[in-house]
């Protein structure tokens, strides 16, 4: 019985500690890539593991779990003999993303519309409601971005398909990422914020041919926006 309790002990050990070292990992990922989004972490810039792990309170496994999984997602890639960067952000890409997000964004807002549930409704019309306040236009442009990543982030876990909210959300970065680069060149931004209102209530309410066509004017708007600064 005794060896029996102590191998029982054992594994739920070792279970315990797969899981918190995941954890890490997860929570260096979404911090490390929040900061390549938001150009934190500069475009081009060297990826020094020490230095990004002291910043975040994290050991050196769980950054480099991170940054593989950033390689996959383009924002960061890896040179044998020279380290890992951050990844150029290319002007060039925005039509190519522009033409993913405009059929996928759609699906998306349709699908959160037929399957979001009853909490996650409510969450969306608060969202809804922030979007439409006067706040809004009082933020700074990094909040504004902020509030954007936010909104699309909700909207995507609402569809409870995992791969197009993965896909999605991997997009988005990269669009976001573009955008930051004329951050500060952008009158419009609160404006453009604000266009998830509609969009939000759309799939509150059900309406999912609403939520598509919606969605897909906020990408072409986007695109449009940012060409207008080239």
């Amino acid at each position: 019985m005794s060896e029996s309790v102590n191998m029982s002990h054992g594994l739920s050990s070792g279970a315990a500690a797969g899981d918190a070292a995941e954890s890490l990992a997860g929570r260096a990922y979404r911090e490390i890539r929040d900061r390549l989004v938001m150009l934190d972490i500069r475009p081009g810039s060297p990826i020094n593991e020490d230095q990004l792990g002291a910043s975040l309170g994290i050991g050196r496994t769980p950054v480099r779990e991170a940054l593989k999984r950033l390689a996959h997602e383009r924002l960061v890639v890896a040179y044998p003999r020279r380290g890992t960067f951050a990844t150029d952000v290319n002007i060039t890409d925005l039509a190519h993303i522009s033409e993913v997000r405009q059929h996928l964004e759609p699906l998306a807002a349709a699908s959160a519309a037929r399957r979001a549930t009853a909490p996650e409704r409510a969450s969306l019309h608060e969202l809804a409601e922030t979007l439409r306040s006067e706040a809004v236009s009082r933020m700074g442009a990094r909040d504004l971005m902020r509030l954007d990543l936010e909104a699309h982030r909700a909207l995507y876990a609402a569809t409870h398909n995992p791969h197009l909210e993965d896909t999605l959300v991997h997009y988005d970065n990269l669009a976001n990422r573009i955008w930051c680069l004329f951050i500060n060149r952008l009158p419009g931004m609160a404006g453009h914020i604000t266009e998830h209102s509609p969009l939000l209530n759309a799939v509150v309410s059900g309406d999912a041919d609403a939520a598509a066509g919606l969605a897909r004017e906020h990408v072409v708007h986007f695109e449009q926006e940012v060409r207008a600064l080239l």
